[in-house]
């Protein structure tokens, strides 16, 4: 419940609660405060135990963990074997490789072997830097006021 509270945190609350409750009433106030949430745990795990047992035994297995999102999902995708088999033969770095290679073979120029001197280095891709050329007159569309 308190797993993520540091030292410093903890000793601050210390500290509010001896000004807030002074010295005196410190002790009492920290039972009442456990018996509460003994009591709230009590009635939950009872809520708990009336709701699988109205389910039936078709729900035995139930856990109200599995109804967080995160949880449900991390449990499916570890218990299907379909997926497992999936995964198993799915290379990502050998998909995302072909995929590179596919694009860069599709858009490298041919350029012609003496056009290429030694000093310059060999193009991988297309010059992001170099502006790009304006459309051809017959390529633009015209400009509608009305349509915008």
């Amino acid at each position: 419940m308190f797993n993520d509270i540091g030292a410093l945190e903890l000793v601050t609350i210390v500290v509010l609660a001896i000004l807030i409750f002074g010295p005196d009433k410190l002790p009492k106030v920290i039972q009442d405060v456990t018996g509460v949430i003994r009591k709230i745990r009590a009635f939950s795990d009872s809520a708990k135990q009336d709701i699988r047992s109205e389910l039936g035994p078709e729900f035995k297995d139930f856990e109200f963990e599995d109804l967080n999102p995160k949880t449900f999902l991390r449990k499916q995708l570890s218990e299907n074997e379909d997926l497992q088999e999936i995964r198993s033969t799915f290379d990502l770095r050998k998909e995302l490789n072909d995929v590179t290679d596919a694009v860069n073979s599709r858009e490298a120029d041919p350029a012609p072997a003496a056009a290429t001197t030694s000093a310059a280095p060999a193009a991988t891709g297309p010059d992001l830097l170099k502006k790009p050329a304006a459309p051809a007159a017959e390529q633009r569309t015209s400009y509608d006021a009305d349509a915008t």
